[in-house]
């Protein structure tokens, strides 16, 4: 049977594979999060986790499917990052405060022999965020490594997200439900 090796060290995309009952190991190599200037928001994200898949893939055994995703937000045709510092993430959510933006994530899934790419997205709907609402979630859950400074199932999307449309689990990091389609097409079945 085929092995699937997870080509991340997202703690919420390994608990989405373990939600969906997917039996998986993990390998990083870490790589650079950088994409040609000028490519589409959808294809940046799919060459990241290109770049992810390969790099594991050069490690792994002959018979293992890699599975590399990379999340990134979209404000106004913008991609935005992990912020830098405070001050950075500060600025992240306060210019996604009371604004739609648009959180994709590029999916790369390749065996020896094939491999499946695709970009999902979801759009999400902040309230209006305060200065003190912004500094106590940046204080208290420190979202340094998270596209967008935030995450959605952390204190922030609880109370500053008016409403998501699209995959919920995209925003996470994973359409995952999305992933077991792929998956299926490989001939790889979960256990559930």
């Amino acid at each position: 049977m085929k092995k699937i090796i997870l080509a991340s060290k997202s703690p919420r995309r390994k608990q989405l594979l373990e939600w969906a009952e997917i039996p998986f190991e993990i390998i990083v190599v870490e790589t650079g999060e950088t994409f040609p200037e000028g490519i589409p928001p959808y294809e940046a994200a799919v060459h990241i986790a290109r770049n992810k898949a390969n790099a594991v893939g050069k490690m792994a055994g002959k018979d293992s499917i890699i599975l590399a995703a990379d999340t990134i937000v979209v404000l106004n045709e913008k991609i935005i990052g992990k912020p830098k510092d405070r001050k950075d993430a500060i600025n992240i959510l306060s210019n996604l405060s009371g604004q739609k933006h648009t959180v994709i994530t590029g999916v790369v899934i390749k065996t020896r022999d094939e491999e499946i790419a695709f970009a999902d997205h979801t759009d999400v709907y902040f309230h209006d965020l305060t200065l003190q609402q912004i500094e106590y979630y940046i204080d208290h859950y420190k979202p340094y490594d998270k596209a967008g400074a935030y995450a959605i199932q952390e204190w922030i999307g609880v109370v500053g997200i008016k409403s998501v449309s699209g995959d919920f689990y995209n925003v996470m990091g994973l359409p995952v439900s999305r992933v077991v389609r792929a998956l299926e097409k490989l001939n790889f079945k979960s256990e559930g």
